[in-house]
């Protein structure tokens, strides 16, 4: 069953319960149980989180997802409360640290798609649809739908694939209220975001999000957005100029890494147990360039 490849001893700190080591972030409860999220270097792929890590990606996808979070600070709450690493930590942990407020989550990925491609292009190609909802003929990979479409997700633990589901089985598992709240969220930022990328030079194909509330809280309160948001790990982001629909597009994400697996020289069957071999030192130089430029096409400065 996939998973790790090697995985890593979580890091002891004074003061702080190690909680969980999910694909990419460390979760830690401080003394007064506010949450600590570190981003660490790991990528994941086709279920396997790999040996071989992407120098700084942590440092960029926290950076991206502050930034994003004080684009979107008007139309919903979010968790963040901190930046500082608490007492203690290591060094590495500037830069890549979030101090959360605890949240009750709501156990659904809440995907936007504007485009058809990935899992949906694979419903959309046998049944004209994207998790239940009907599309007009005519579309191919890469074509931008007639209007983004809220298409949620069930939650995965580590080695295991998130599945799509219809609305109205999110809305048996959660009430109709709460999914009510979910997909007017979803809609409203991934449109703001889907502007602001687009002024950019960038296409927000579809993105996902994590939603909770304050713990006690009942059906129908605010939802408060959680997690990252919009960095090429959650994120489909293309380049603009060379956007074609029915062909692959110039991906900033960890698609250059999915391509090398599956290519020749990887020499790696995806349909084994085994997992999949250490990344080469130009397949990790590329797809650290593509979070960078993502990064400074996004929010105009360099990386640095």
């Amino acid at each position: 069953m996939p998973g790790f490849v090697d995985k890593p001893e979580p890091i002891r700190v004074p003061g702080l319960t190690h909680l969980h080591t999910g694909k990419v972030r460390d979760l830690y409860r401080t003394e007064s149980g506010d949450l600590v999220m570190v981003a660490s270097d790991r990528v994941s792929a086709f279920d396997w989180v790999l040996a071989t890590p992407i120098p700084e990606k942590g440092k960029i996808l926290t950076r991206l997802s502050l930034w994003w979070f004080d684009q979107l600070a008007d139309l919903t709450a979010h968790h963040v409360i901190g930046t500082e690493p608490p007492s203690g930590a290591p060094d590495d942990w500037a830069g890549r640290t979030m101090i959360c407020r605890p949240l009750s989550m709501i156990p659904v990925e809440a995907v936007a798609r504007g485009y058809l491609t990935g899992s949906g292009l694979v419903e959309y190609e046998r049944d004209r649809t994207v998790c239940g909802l009907a599309l007009p003929e005519g579309l191919v990979d890469g074509s931008e739908l007639p209007g983004p479409i809220f298409t949620p997700a069930t939650k995965a633990a580590v080695g295991d694939h998130d599945e799509n589901v219809s609305y109205e089985e999110v809305a048996r598992q959660v009430g109709s209220e709460t999914a009510t709240q979910l997909r007017q969220a979803t809609l409203s930022l991934y449109g703001r975001a889907r502007d602001i990328a687009r002024e950019r030079g960038i296409v927000l194909a579809d993105t996902k999000f994590e939603f909770g509330r304050v713990p006690g809280a009942a059906a129908g309160d605010p939802l408060i957005l959680a997690d990252e948001v919009l960095t090429p790990d959650s994120s489909r982001f293309w380049r603009a100029d060379e956007w074609r629909p029915g062909r692959p597009q110039k991906p900033y994400d960890k698609q250059y890494i999915r391509d090398w697996l599956t290519s020749g020289a990887a020499r790696w069957d995806r349909a084994s147990d085994t997992p999949p071999p250490p990344l080469p030192t130009d397949v990790v130089a590329q797809t650290r360039a593509r979070y960078e430029e993502a990064y400074r096409l996004l929010t105009g400065t360099d990386w640095s």
